[in-house]
């Protein structure tokens, strides 16, 4: 896939601006729109309209939780299978003691660093995906990634 700039560490994160900023901005504007209503003329339907706002916020931080949770069981999966084929016998049987962040961080390790990272992840416990995504010089791009 094509991308004006090479993906790095640096430009990694992905955002949608219709959905961080458009969505998410209005449905705060109605949030607070409704708690101002509620506040200043109580009754049971301004009580009712936040409610509802307070759902939609809901609604909106929950799909990008749980599209996120997918995406990682799916890299875990992934790269397990990955390290399976390319860790030397001695880290292979240890692919289970990292965690999903370790392992989502990973993913974006060229095969030839791999084995080294993964040793250095395990042996000095890092845990932090930042630190670990920092530590990798041939960055592989994701470009799938939600």
């Amino acid at each position: 896939m094509a991308q004006a700039h090479p993906q790095n560490y640096k430009n990694h994160r992905r955002f949608i601006p219709i959905y961080h900023f458009v969505a998410f901005g209005i449905l705060a504007i109605n949030a607070i729109y409704a708690l101002v209503r509620l506040v200043r003329f109580p009754s049971w339907e301004s009580g009712l309209s936040l409610a509802v706002a307070f759902a939609l916020l809901c609604l909106f931080f929950f799909s990008r939780i749980f599209a996120l949770t997918v995406q990682d069981r799916v890299i875990r999966l992934e790269m397990r299978q990955r390290l399976a084929a390319i860790l030397p016998a001695d880290l292979r049987g240890r692919i289970e003691e990292l965690n999903r962040d370790q392992i989502v961080a990973l993913r974006f390790a060229g095969d030839a660093e791999m084995p080294d990272l993964v040793r250095e992840v395990l042996t000095n416990k890092i845990v932090n995906r930042d630190e670990i995504k920092k530590r990798i010089k041939d960055w592989q791009a994701d470009y799938f990634r939600c």
